[in-house]
């Protein structure tokens, strides 16, 4: 039994769906976590959960 399967040809067909690497500058996705970091601290504290 000498039946061999890979996945590179079946993943050399799939279009790219982009990613980090494909946006904006690094910069304005660093920010925008550390806005919903300060949205989610906003309402734990609102809700008195902490």
């Amino acid at each position: 039994m000498s039946t061999s399967m890979t996945a590179h040809p079946a993943t050399a067909t799939r279009a790219r769906t982009g990613g980090p690497q494909d946006h904006g500058p690094k910069i304005v996705e660093h920010l925008m976590g550390w806005v919903l970091v300060a949205v989610i601290a906003m309402l734990v504290t609102q809700l008195h959960l902490l």
